[in-house]
């Protein structure tokens, strides 16, 4: 199908583009990656009277790392992390999620910010975010504010982005060196979304114990979340096979996901233990 018609601009400062989405009351979007936003148009899914174009906001490309953790800029494409080897030991949970986003040819043109922004359940950069309790950093008309991930999805494409807002930047806390991670996901074929997906990583004490256990899922629920059950099954315990049989356990009977085209509630729910169960497994193993 044709895409609707829109008038279209391409703004060269952050405040010169939330002006102009200011001034369509609504009937603006921007356009980041596009790689969502224009099958979208096409299908008429949308129809925006006016398209802001932030390709050209080279302050928002930036990857910074610091002792205060990892800077993403909103236009940060895929590549652009797998391509920074110093993300290898600065947060290894974020580049083997975003190694399994969609295909080559989408993970050069789509962005961090466009992900977030577009809130699909079942996307790799949310479930990170969330995952990792990321802030995402938003500017609008009427200021700059910093959301935090688990507030800033609201449910399937919704978020808390007011319609003259943009992302700027998604800040993730310090990564220890000695943290032990994991990521697993499950599609149909490589590159489709996930039918379910699990992130998880937790910090050893001196005992070898695990503690700070965090556990994410996406694919399950209406928006990316945290397994709470899963997480408390683990942490105070040495991860042995029996604790990672109960986080399994766990984070199947938390979730209630529902069926559709894909797959039944009941085959998501077993899968996202399973996903847990081999995350674990590569955890314990990094």
């Amino acid at each position: 199908m044709k895409m609707p018609a829109f008038e279209y601009a391409c703004p060269s400062t952050v405040s010169e583009a939330v002006a102009l989405l200011a001034s369509g009351n609504g009937e603006a979007k921007p356009l980041a990656g596009g790689q969502s936003l224009i099958p979208i148009l096409a299908f008429r899914l949308a129809q925006p009277a006016l398209l802001v174009d932030l390709r050209k906001l080279a302050d928002l490309r930036e990857i910074k790392i610091s002792s205060d953790g990892v800077r993403l800029g909103a236009m940060v494409r895929w590549r652009d992390i797998l391509d920074d080897p110093r993300l290898a030991s600065a947060h290894p949970l974020l580049r083997a999620a975003v190694a399994e986003v969609a295909h080559y040819q989408i993970r050069n043109r789509g962005t961090v910010g466009g992900s977030l922004a577009h809130a699909d359940p079942a996307a790799e950069m949310p479930g990170i975010a969330v995952t990792c309790e990321a802030a995402i950093s938003v500017v609008g008309n009427s200021g700059a504010r910093v959301i935090k991930a688990a507030d800033f999805f609201h449910g399937p494409l919704t978020t808390a982005l007011a319609f003259d807002e943009i992302i700027v930047e998604v800040r993730l806390p310090p990564w220890p060196t000695r943290r032990r991670w994991g990521f697993q996901e499950f599609a149909r074929r490589r590159g489709d979304f996930a039918l379910a997906a699990a992130a998880v990583f937790y910090d050893e004490d001196e005992a070898g114990k695990a503690r700070n256990a965090h556990v994410g899922a996406v694919g399950v629920a209406d928006r990316p979340i945290r397994l709470r059950a899963a997480e408390a099954a683990i942490n105070g315990r040495p991860l042995d096979e029996d604790v990672i049989a109960k986080a399994e356990a766990a984070a199947s009977s938390e979730v209630n996901p529902e069926t559709d085209i894909h797959a039944s509630g009941a085959y998501r729910r077993a899968l996202i233990g399973t996903m847990v169960e081999r995350a674990l497994g590569a955890a314990r193993a990094s």
